[in-house]
């Protein structure tokens, strides 16, 4: 079992930055693939960006390329998401996610998820 925890939500006005973290506990966090989902009020959960366990390669969905970066730091079991130029677009509650294997930009790919983060882009 995998246990995430997102903090770092919040509200702030197009243009400006927030920066989410996600702390894992459980098995040892640098076997999982880690990503960002995020859901808007009457919306699917869609993908947003993942990072694979050692090489840290990542993968972005087209809206946030240029604007959001994953990274991780497997010494401290957390996954992080900086988001810059933010759009009222950007407005939902984004999750954190692991996958033990495989891992892409489909929800039912990951096997543990946290309970989510609000974050409400002002215009």
């Amino acid at each position: 079992q995998v246990q995430l925890v997102e903090s770092g939500g919040g509200l702030v006005q197009a243009g400006g930055s927030l920066r989410l973290s996600c702390a894992a506990s459980g098995r040892p966090f640098s076997g999982y693939i880690m990503a960002w989902f995020r859901q808007a009020p009457g919306k699917e959960r869609e993908f947003v960006a993942r990072i694979t366990q050692i090489a840290s390669i990542t993968t972005y969905t087209e809206s946030v390329k240029g604007r959001f970066t994953i990274s991780r730091d497997n010494a401290k079991n957390t996954v992080y998401l900086q988001m810059n130029n933010l759009k009222p677009e950007d407005t939902a509650v984004y999750y954190c996610a692991a996958a033990g294997s495989g891992g892409g930009s489909v929800s039912t790919a990951y096997d543990y998820w946290g309970q989510g983060t609000q974050v409400t882009v002002s215009s």
